[in-house]
Parts: C-alpha cells; structure tokens; sequence
C-alpha cells in the first residue's frame, strides 16, 4: 500500500486499515498484563494478584507519559510526512529519541526511589505491600525500554505504518507470556518472576523494533523542493525516488538546513503538543491513583476484585483507544497535506465504528461476565473480590460507547494541535472521577468508583465536542 493511504484512500477505508493493526497489537499488549495478573493470581494466590493490582496504578502513570509523549511528538513527525519534508521529520524523530531517553532513565532513577512511599501513601493493603516493592523495583529498572518501544511505536504509526508495530507487539506479548507460565509456575518466583518477564519481553521488543525503525527511516530521500516522488519497496517500506542527500530537507518554518541529531526548535514545536499529552495522560493516571487508593481503603479482597475489572476494562477499550491515536495521525497527515476536508469525513468514520465497537463490547460482557472474572480470582477467590469485580465489569460495559466518542473527538483536537480544549475536557473528565470517587465511596459503598466513569467521559465528549463544531481546529497545526 502507498505510503499516502491516509490522505488519499476513502477516510473509513484508510482509519480502517490504519486502526487495525492497532487494535490487535494493543490487544496483545493488554494480553500479557491479564496474563501477569491471572498467572499470580492462581499460582501465588489473592493477595499477590493485589499487589500486581496495586503496583499497576504506579506503574500506568510512568505508562501515560511514555505513550502520551509518544503520540503527542508524532503529531509534529507526521504533519511533516505529510507534507513530505522528511529532513525535518528526521530531525524531530531523533529529537524526540534522545529527549524520551533521558526522561526514561530520570524517572527510573525516581520510581525506585520513592516505590514504598508511594505505595504507603496510596494506602497498600499491609499484606500486599512487600509483594509490590518486589514487583515495582524490577519494573523501574526496565522502564526506559518501556518508554523508548512506545516512541518508536508512535513514530511508525506516524508514518502511516501500523503493521510493524503489531509485529513487535505480538512477539512481546507471546515472549511474555510464555516467560510468565516459566518463571512464576514452573521456578515459583512469584511476582518478581512476573515482573522479569515484562522486562524481558519489553527489552527484547523495543532493541528490534528500533533497529528496524532506523533502517525504514534512511530509505526516506528529499528532493531539493521538499516533495519527492514515492515508490514501494519490497519489505512494504517506502523509498522516495529522486531525493537528494539525507541532509538536505527544508523546514517548513524555514530555509533548508542539514539533518541535526538534536534542535531545540523541533523540540519546542512537539512540546506544544507533547506535553498537554502527557499531562493529560500522566494526570488521568495520578487520578486514578487517588481512586486507587480509595479502592484500597475497601481491603485486599475488594482490590483483587477491582483490579480483575480493571484489566478487562482496559482491553475492552483498546478499539477506542486505537482509534483516539488514529485520528491524531489520520488529522496531522491531512493538514499537512492540505486537505482539512478529509478530517470531518474521518471523524465520521471513526464514529461508526465507536458505535458497532461499543454495541459489540456491552453484549459480550453481558453474557460473559462471570467467567471473565473468574478468570482471574480462580474458583477459591472470595466472595468480596467475584462480587466486585463483576458488578463494576457489567455497570461499564453500558458506557463504553461514551468514552470512544470522546476519544475520536479528543484524537482529531490533538493531531490538529488544538491543545487548550482537549487538556481541559480530560481534566473536567478526571475531576468528575475523582471528586466523586473521594466523596461517594467512603459514604455510600465502592459502587461510586465506577459509577463515577461514564460522568466524566460524558462532559469530556460535550467539551470536546462543542470545540469540534467551532471549527477552530482547522486554524491551529
């Protein structure tokens, strides 16, 4: 397929495509969360699949800032695909590299740090707390692989190139799998053993996945205009014909210039749109800390039986959440290109397919909600933890059609650089759940932390919305 699809194919056709691979590459990588989960929960037993559940609340902040930097700096690489300037996306690709690195190993270096205090603040259950140390010091010292391999995803989505993600992704998510049954149910090394094998699934993916990034991004030539012709090759990656030197791009804010490993220009035009993302990201998550913590304060049986719900919920939206980065790509390709006019046709499109995703989601967990509980509290789990887990699993499954109209929405905000709104609808959003959450639950029962959820995605989508209708997003990238 040519490299443009997405500014030229019939917008659902080209979403469809894009979003695909997506999909099930994000499937696969909430595959091996589930499996972490579900593996020590039966083999280690209650209180381990607690600490994996409290560990996973720190952990998905780090997560946030890792995928909403990745996504928010390929806004900038692919409005320069776009516009076919591949110097200049070559600069900001490397730009965002080194900056992510340095990130990733910073917070690292604090995560080990501060994991105890943390987890004491966020009030651990005592018999899960020393399970989750364990669990969250080997974790920080693989995050920068964790960081680096959702930057490199990002920047091949960027490109219009969503299948080698999934390829990496599934490899990833098998590795890890199978290293999860090795470690925890053969070597009995409980949750560290779990934790290792996120590490070296996550390690392995990210060295290969860059290495094969690097080789796709130098078959990228510019012509002296900026624009060159482009051909497929045989792997599916694209050559540009009649490019002269790598170096010799132009900016689109200026003359042309030679490729640079790091600028302080590119640098501040994908921080613009990076760091709203990942304050939206980051700060979604610290929420859901506050609400994890409320959670906490229910026990350890109430939490194994959230954190059951909460890795199903976070597989059940990946359709959404795949399409949320895919209008982000599909939006900055096409103001890049010039043709603003294919973005509503997209939006359209990526609706239609919220509505048949979210229809399908409710009647599945519908009619298989028990099982998918059961799944991971196992037949002698208590009746706290079942009976938590399924009724916060049925009560979402009504609404999932709430957040993916609010994620197709924010998506085409943020690929068209329209951040102001977009960060203010998702903090609306977190502030709804996590007043809410703080407020009702302590009173009226732990039904109010997910009673909570379709509150704020609903005033997120009329926020979002409403700025969509203004039409100001044309006028901001």
């Amino acid at each position: 397929m040519k490299s443009d699809y997405l500014t030229s194919k019939p917008a659902f056709y080209a979403l469809f495509v894009f979003s695909l691979p997506i999909i099930i590459g994000n499937l696969f990588q909430q595959l091996y969360t589930m499996v972490d989960s579900a593996v020590v929960g039966r083999f280690v037993g209650e209180q381990a699949l607690a600490a994996v559940g409290a560990s996973y609340s720190l952990t998905v902040v780090f997560i946030c800032v890792a995928i909403g930097g990745g996504v928010g700096s390929s806004v900038i690489v692919s409005k320069y695909f776009g516009a076919r300037n591949f110097s200049a996306m070559k600069t900001a690709v490397s730009t965002a590299f080194l900056t992510f690195l340095g990130i990733s190993v910073f917070l690292g270096a604090v995560g080990i740090v501060i994991n105890r205090p943390l987890l004491v603040l966020l009030k651990t259950p005592s018999d899960a707390l020393d399970m989750a140390l364990v669990y969250l010091r080997i974790y920080f010292l693989g995050l920068p692989f964790l960081f680096m391999y959702n930057v490199i995803s990002s920047m091949f989505n960027a490109i219009g190139n969503s299948r080698i993600p999934l390829v990496f992704l599934i490899f990833s998510s098998v590795l890890n799998v199978a290293l999860d049954f090795l470690f925890v149910a053969v070597f009995k090394s409980g949750v560290a053993g779990a934790a290792w094998a996120t590490l070296i699934a996550q390690g392995l993916s990210c060295v290969l996945s860059f290495a094969v990034f690097m080789r796709t991004l130098g078959k990228f030539k510019d012509s002296e205009d900026g624009i060159a012709a482009a051909e497929e090759t045989s792997d599916g990656a694209v050559l540009m014909s009649g490019g002269a030197s790598f170096c010799g791009g132009k900016l689109s804010r200026g003359g042309y210039r030679k490729f640079r490993f790091f600028d302080g220009r590119e640098l501040s035009s994908m921080a613009k749109i990076a760091i709203p993302s990942i304050l939206q990201q980051s700060t979604v998550s610290i929420g859901m800390m506050l609400v994890q913590s409320v959670v906490n304060s229910f026990g350890s049986e109430a939490l194994a039986g959230y954190s059951a719900f909460s890795r199903i919920a976070s597989i059940a939206i990946v359709p959404m959440a795949a399409l949320n980065n895919s209008m982000s790509s599909y939006t900055a390709q096409n103001i890049g290109a010039g043709k603003p006019e294919r973005v509503v046709k997209g939006y359209r499109a990526a609706n239609l397919m919220v509505a048949f995703f979210a229809v399908t989601l409710c009647l599945c967990i519908e009619i298989f909600y028990r099982p998918l509980i059961s799944l991971f509290i196992g037949d002698g789990g208590s009746e706290t933890a079942l009976r938590t887990g399924q009724a916060a699993l049925r009560f979402e499954g009504f609404f999932y059609c709430w957040i993916g109209f609010k994620m197709a929405c924010d998506g085409l905000l943020r690929g068209a650089g329209d951040m102001k709104v977009f960060t203010l609808a998702n903090l609306i959003n977190l502030s709804i759940r996590v007043v809410v959450s703080v407020v009702c639950a302590p009173r009226f029962g732990i039904e109010w932390v997910w009673y909570s959820v379709p509150m704020g995605w609903f005033m997120n989508f009329v926020i979002s919305f409403a700025e969509y209708r203004t039409g100001n997003w044309k006028k901001r990238l």
